[in-house]
């Protein structure tokens, strides 16, 4: 379960990444989703990011699985 809490809070720091598009996720969802969907979830938010400034490339890096 914790590792789902911190891919939830993951996911909406990318979802707030774009101010205009608030949302929160309810963590209700986290008894239904499986660690693999909400990695999945992150890795789709990820691709969609665009073009990024060199601050926001740093700022992504946070996110970044360690090998």
């Amino acid at each position: 379960m914790k590792r789902k809490k911190e891919l939830l809070a993951e996911i909406e720091a990318l979802i707030a990444y774009k101010p205009e598009q608030e949302s929160i996720i309810n963590p209700n969802y986290l008894e239904y989703l499986e660690v693999e969907d909400l990695e999945s979830i992150k890795k789709g938010l990820l691709k969609k990011v665009g073009k990024l400034t060199q601050e926001d490339i740093e700022w992504l890096k946070k996110f970044k699985k360690e090998s």
